[in-house]
């Protein structure tokens, strides 16, 4: 017998009894369905067995780890429902793209219409499937044998990924006689996958999933029509680089074709942002040009690339960033854990902030701040600025979409842009990048470099970070009157050569250790691209360092 500590309670079962086994007799302790088990601090699915004492932590979709582990699994029954109602020969792929709001964008591509109809029958048969609780098994294979079987089923993106795989083995899911492989975990059984849809969009479908704070709800969240066009541009970006995925770029490196790829990803970049430039310049008297978006998209880099286009057409740019009007970090505001937050609008000094933009916009000298993020404390050194006749304050922040922090300044003069690194690379056909995994190797990365955080530091503040962006940031998107994706489709092999000896500095012995060891195995999935090659007024140079713009 072993013994189990577990919600306060300790009781024995029998060495060999599987997980779940346990999760069942302390389920009534949990208002949400258990999806995985911390055992001795390291997850587990739940098929896996008690082989010692052990002091186990349930995880449900409340916690990010198991609202990853669901959304996972509900791909993989609606792959599995697919390919039951359709014959495979007249399926070529079912492409899953990128989130959009509670759902995940995919195409079907194949000798077959996509139809409200055909995703009616879908639904179904994925129903059906969550009925029949049927297992979902792991089995581990040798990297050659996966490539081979990935060849045989047709889904030549995970062959090609395969290729390149350092690893020896390789874990392939399966239902019933349907095989796949995913990065990251799975549920037990297909009946765990009790709350979804699937409904028509665009020239595709949305797999919507219920929401963090409503676990058993799910209905569509919101407008999201701008960020779709910009997500859907990024996709054909990556068409027009033929990258569309992690296998051909790590054949493109191979091949030693990474210096092409990296100037016609920057060219395309380039000719964005002066397109942008020229939007805003025909848009009227607009002299203050808003850039907000979430953590690590560029924002520094964008602004002052911006400025460059401006100049070119006649203007007087003056980049401002925001965070230079933080407050003292002492009076800062306090979130619910009674840690500083940091995302808070109640950090800026907004009263500051827009007596100072006012007084720029009425033609008088302004000293503009620095904000020194070590000493965390608000410096003058000098910085005068007077507006002449074609100067553009260029502002860019976290907050600049919310009219709370410009409450004073004139909305006519207003151009607002959200910036975020909308990552358009997937690892497979089935396996996305979420944006958010992006942008916190971005935020390792330069943290690390330029503020003295360690890779710890940065993943244990992740949280916070992103439950700011939903409050702070990701509301107002909607509301820009153009969206710019800063993400390049080499960055993460780049990116790689920095972040991994961070993430190898985590001890084990933290809670903070799982995720640096997910990212980890997915940073492996990439061969490494040398950054001597890249611009020095590219985007990926705020977070490696070597630019030659002021970021």
């Amino acid at each position: 017998m072993i013994k189990v500590h577990a919600c306060g309670k300790t009781r024995e079962y029998p060495e060999g009894t599987p997980l779940f086994t346990v999760a069942e007799e302390f389920q009534p302790e949990f208002q949400e369905d258990i999806l995985l088990a911390r055992v001795n601090g390291k997850l587990k699915e739940l098929h896996k067995t008690l082989t010692k004492e052990s002091q186990i932590e349930f995880l449900t979709f409340q916690d990010p780890v198991g609202k990853k582990t669901y959304e996972r699994s509900a791909v993989f029954v609606m792959l599995k429902a697919f390919y039951d109602v359709i014959p495979r020969e007249k399926i070529k792929k079912v492409q899953m793209d990128f989130a959009l709001g509670n759902g995940i964008y995919g195409e079907l591509e194949g000798d077959v219409a996509l139809t409200e109809e055909l995703l009616d029958r879908v639904k179904e048969e994925m129903h059906v499937l969550v009925e029949k609780k049927l297992p979902i098994v792991k089995r581990s294979v040798n990297t050659d044998e996966a490539v081979e079987l990935f060849g045989r089923h047709g889904m030549h993106d995970k062959e090609q990924l395969f290729m390149y795989r350092r690893a020896s083995r390789v874990n392939i899911y399966s239902i019933e006689k349907f095989e796949d492989y995913f990065y990251g975990y799975m549920v037990q059984n297909t009946g765990y996958v009790k709350y979804f849809d699937l409904i028509p969009y665009h020239s595709g479908f949305l797999l919507l999933l219920p929401e963090t704070k409503a676990p058993r709800k799910v209905e569509k969240s919101g407008n999201h029509e701008k960020l779709f066009q910009v997500l859907r541009d990024s996709y054909r970006w990556s068409d027009c680089l033929e990258v569309p995925n992690v296998g051909t770029l790590n054949r493109l490196i191979s091949e030693g074709k990474a210096a092409d790829l990296i100037l016609m990803q920057e060219a395309l970049q380039e000719k964005t942002i002066g397109n942008i430039a020229e939007q805003a310049a025909k848009a009227g008297d607009k002299r203050l040009v808003m850039i907000a978006g979430p953590s690590s998209s560029g924002k520094t880099t964008f602004s002052h690339r911006l400025a460059t286009q401006f100049r070119a057409l006649g203007y007087t740019p003056h980049p401002i960033a925001v965070d230079n009007y933080f407050k003292n970090r002492e009076d800062y505001p306090r979130d619910e854990n009674g840690k500083l937050d940091m995302e808070a609008l109640e950090c800026v000094d907004i009263e500051k902030f827009n007596e100072d933009m006012n007084g720029l916009l009425n033609g008088r000298l302004v000293e503009i701040p620095r904000f020194n993020f070590v000493t965390g404390t608000r410096e003058y050194n000098g910085d005068f600025l007077k507006l002449g006749k074609n100067d553009v304050l260029i502002i860019e922040g976290i907050h600049c979409l919310n009219d709370k922090l410009s409450y004073s300044l004139p909305a006519e003069s207003r151009f607002k842009i959200y910036i975020s690194a909308l990552t358009q690379l997937n690892v497979d056909e089935h396996n996305r990048i979420p944006t958010a995994d992006g942008r916190i190797i971005r935020r390792m990365v330069r943290d690390a470099r330029t503020r003295g955080t360690s890779a710890l530091e940065t993943i244990r503040r992740w949280s916070s970070v992103r439950r700011g962006e939903d409050k702070n940031i990701f509301p107002f998107q909607e509301q820009a009157d153009v969206m710019f994706n800063s993400a390049l489709v080499y960055e993460l092999a780049v990116l790689k050569l920095y972040a991994e000896p961070l993430l190898f500095s985590i001890p084990r012995d933290v809670p903070e250790y799982d995720e640096a060891k997910r990212l980890l195995k997915f940073l492996d999935y990439f061969l490494g691209i040398d950054s001597e090659i890249i611009p020095k007024n590219s985007i990926i140079r705020e977070f490696i360092g070597g630019s030659c713009l002021k970021v």
